[in-house]
């Protein structure tokens, strides 16, 4: 515990003259709405006498503490258990979570204050939360857990709720709750409370739900990256077919160019054995001009050599 020792001496005598104040537990964490009994003993002079003895907050560490006494939202909620001997225990029901701060106590005799400077007790005032973990072979746990562990836990008895009935079976009386998420049954809203605190429940969770709607959108991910890739894969063959099928055409279009059709207009090629009669007659137009120029040329003949005389 955390003692706070205020030394005084009297005609030299040490010892038992002086001031002392013990907190057996240096920090308590409780529940919400619940009670709690920050334990305290004090000591002092046997030569003095108590005049007054009270209980101070510390909110903040840089101000000054403030008179239980005097701040309205404790009024009703507060008790001194203690005495003017060596008790100095309080207790503080219906607990708030602006509960939550630094206490000390504080006793003065008529020459001497034990000061509040020493460290006092640290109250943390939580409430209730259900947290879910995996567990084994698919199950999943729910945990009654709070923001800090429960000082006074010991003769808790927690009670489960299932769409806002109380669940009856031993196994929920502990703090936690083991479930299979493919069973019917298990299906549903689940909130927990402290027995003996039922107005103060935690906030439903449907684990069920929530990891259907985690499953089901993982799965709807997976679905729509796999169509993503599909679709690019299909796009990028049809562009490569596309491009396959062009080249194809271009070398095509290339040896039309090198080695023309005969059945072409442009390079039509002249069959002797098929021709027309115009073909015909261009034929006999050419073969009449080649007659006459043989005839010429034999008129040249007949003129290169003058006649001879015969006598």
């Amino acid at each position: 515990g955390t003692v706070g020792l205020l030394g005084c001496s009297v005609s030299g005598v040490l010892g038992r003259q002086c001031f002392n104040v013990t907190y057996t537990r240096q920090s308590i964490c409780a529940l919400k709405g619940s009670v709690v009994d920050l334990p305290c003993k004090y000591q002092y002079p046997n030569n003095k006498k108590l005049s007054w003895s009270n209980w101070y907050i510390q909110e903040k560490h840089d101000e000054a503490p403030t008179n239980l006494g005097s701040l309205p939202e404790y009024s009703g909620r507060v008790k001194y258990l203690g005495d003017n001997v060596s008790n100095c225990t309080l207790r503080i029901t219906d607990l708030r979570e602006t509960d939550s701060a630094e206490y000390k106590f504080r006793i003065k005799t008529r020459n001497t204050v034990w000061w509040y400077s020493f460290p006092g007790i640290t109250l943390t005032v939580t409430d209730l939360q259900v947290k879910v973990t995996p567990g084994k072979r698919k199950t999943k746990t729910l945990t009654c857990s709070t923001s800090c562990p429960l000082t006074d836990n010991s003769n808790l008895t927690y009670v489960w709720y299932k769409n806002g009935q109380h669940l009856t079976h031993q196994k929920t009386v502990t703090s936690y709750l083991i479930l299979d998420p493919d069973s019917t049954e298990d299906r549903g809203r689940y909130s927990c409370s402290v027995k003996g605190l039922t107005d103060l429940g935690s906030p439903k969770l449907s684990v069920w739900e929530q990891s259907v709607t985690t499953g089901t959108v993982v799965g709807i991910t997976l679905v729509v990256v796999i169509l993503i890739l599909l679709l690019f894969g299909f796009i990028w063959f049809r562009k490569k077919a596309s491009k396959s099928t062009s080249v194809r055409q271009d070398k095509a279009v290339i040896g039309q160019s090198v080695h023309p059709d005969s059945n072409s207009n442009t390079y039509a090629t002249l069959n002797m054995r098929n021709l027309s009669p115009d073909y015909e007659t261009l034929a006999s137009v050419r073969n009449s001009q080649n007659d006459e120029d043989r005839q010429k040329i034999s008129d040249y003949e007949n003129c290169g050599e003058p006649p001879r005389n015969l006598d």
